[in-house]
């Protein structure tokens, strides 16, 4: 069985730095996310969270339920990383959902996501990519993929894996207590047809300490596509230069 959790620097002195958990949304392996430990060099060591069903783990069954997932991850993160050092989770989309609820375990720095809907608004997220072709046709174009230019075994692949990812979805059934005590930083993007401000917004009622809404220019995955202003923000918040924030009532 392959690691749950990814990393990409072997240099002991990154043992010493905050840490960065990475989750990527659905259908997507974390390899994405190596360039980020060349932007944040010296600052934190990244760790990518990889689900089974893909890229080095692609051989591999997927969980039988979103809590099997978040259990793995979780118990994973707590043999990886040392429970007195500084950790700020970020996850996109899917990746979202799945951070917060480790989050919820593990009690990091902040918990930063961008493109997710609030977990109260998850119930049925992911119906219409498990038995629609067109539902699944707009994922791949809000993935900025053409389905016309892959070869069939990849895209068939790919429609697999984001399928077993929406069925984990379905399975997910927010509980809304006990409300974090990390502030939230929520990313939207304006151009984001699939996730609403109002969802968006909806972070502030998980966590008593605060959620900051951020608002960037492009589709579902600007974030991902130009990372520049998520990075700077995670910069600030593994170095705790930003002060708390005021706690949500």
């Amino acid at each position: 069985m392959g690691t749950w959790i990814s990393t990409w620097t072997t240099d002991p002195a990154y043992a010493a730095l905050p840490a960065l958990l990475c989750l990527p949304p659905a259908g997507a392996g974390c390899q994405q996310f190596r360039s980020w430990q060349g932007a944040l060099s010296g600052t934190a060591q990244v760790y990518g969270v990889q689900l089974p069903g893909r890229e080095n783990r692609w051989r591999e069954p997927m969980p039988d339920s979103f809590d099997e997932a978040v259990a793995a991850v979780a118990a994973e993160l707590g043999r990886t990383v040392a429970a007195d050092r500084p950790l700020v989770v970020f996850g996109h989309s899917f990746g979202g959902l799945i951070g917060y609820e480790v989050a919820r375990r593990v009690r990091p720095r902040a918990l930063v996501v961008s493109g997710c809907r609030a977990p109260g608004h998850w119930d049925g997220a992911g119906r219409g990519i498990v038995d629609d072709a067109d539902e699944l046709d707009k994922l791949f174009d809000t993935a900025g993929l053409d389905p016309e230019l892959l070869d069939d075994d990849t895209r068939a692949l790919m429609v697999a894996m984001l399928r077993k990812d929406a069925a984990l979805s379905l399975g997910y059934v927010h509980q809304p207590a006990p409300r974090l005590d990390v502030p939230v930083h929520a990313w939207g993007a304006d151009g984001d047809e699939t996730v609403s401000a109002a969802e968006l917004d909806g972070w502030a009622a998980v966590t008593t300490a605060g959620l900051t809404r951020h608002t960037t220019t492009g589709g579902h995955h600007a974030v991902l596509r130009d990372p520049r202003p998520v990075l700077d923000q995670l910069t600030g918040l593994l170095r705790g230069e930003h002060a708390p924030l005021a706690p949500t009532p």
